[in-house]
C-alpha cells in the first residue's frame, strides 16, 4: 500500500501534526558536533582531537564526560562559543525529506507545530536555511522549570495550545522524547515513517 495513502486515512482535518527538529526534520547532529569541536579547541587550547560518532548526539553530557577537569567557566564558555559557531556549519545540515514532504503537504491544512529542545535562535537559523520557518502555525523551544528541569515539550505545546492529545500527531526520533511524547497523552507517532532510514 502506498506511504501517501495510509498517512491521508491517519492525518484527518482535525490532526495536529508535531515535529521534532533535530534527528527529526533536519539532521543537525554533523554540524553540532563540529561546532562543539571548534568551541573546545577555541577554550581550551588543548589540541585534543575529536572524533565523530554518527551514532551519539554530542551535548552537554558528553562534554562533561569526556572533559571531567573543564571548570564552570570553561564549561559554560564552550556551550555559548558552540551556539555562535554553529552558524559556520549550517551548511553540514541536511533535510530529512520524507518528513520535510509531510510538513510541506499539510502545513496549509492543518495546524503544524514545532516541538523542539533547541534554542530559538539556533531553530530559526536551522529552519530558515531550508526555508521552514512559515511552515509551522506554531513553534515551541527548549524550556525549563526555575528550579533548571527540562519540561516535557509536547506537555508544555498541548497545554499552551489547548488541544487534546487525541488529536496530535507527533514526528520524533529520539527515544526519551518518544516516551515523553506517550506520557503526554499522544498515541499515533511517526505513523508509517522511519524516520532513521
Amino acid at each position: 500500500m502506498d506511504e501517501k495513502l495510509d498517512l491521508d486515512k491517519i492525518i484527518t482535518a482535525d490532526s495536529i501534526l508535531f515535529f521534532d527538529m533535530d534527528g527529526t526534520l533536519i539532521d543537525t547532529d554533523f554540524a553540532n558536533f563540529l561546532s562543539y569541536k571548534k568551541a573546545i579547541h577555541s577554550v581550551t587550547q588543548n589540541g585534543i582531537d575529536l572524533s565523530y560518532n554518527p551514532k551519539l548526539r554530542f551535548n552537554r553530557q558528553i562534554l562533561k564526560i569526556t572533559f571531567p577537569h573543564l571548570s564552570q567557566n570553561d564549561y559554560e564558555r564552550i556551550i555559548h562559543e558552540k551556539e555562535e559557531y554553529y552558524k559556520d556549519y549550517l551548511h553540514e545540515t541536511k533535510l530529512n525529506t520524507k518528513i520535510a514532504d509531510i510538513l510541506i503537504k499539510y502545513f496549509q491544512t492543518n495546524k503544524t507545530v514545532l516541538v523542539t529542545n533547541c534554542r530559538k535562535d539556533r531553530a530559526l537559523m536551522t529552519l530558515n536555511h531550508f526555508g521552514l520557518a512559515d511552515k509551522f502555525s506554531n513553534i515551541y523551544y527548549r524550556k525549563f522549570t526555575d528550579n533548571g528541569v527540562k519540561i516535557n515539550k509536547f506537555k508544555n505545546a498541548i497545554s499552551k495550545l489547548g488541544v487534546p492529545p487525541n488529536l496530535v500527531i507527533a514526528f520524533e526520533n529520539e527515544e526519551i522524547e518518544i516516551v515523553d511524547a506517550r506520557k503526554a497523552g499522544i498515541n499515533i507517532i511517526n505513523p508509517k515513517i522511519d524516520i532513521n532510514e
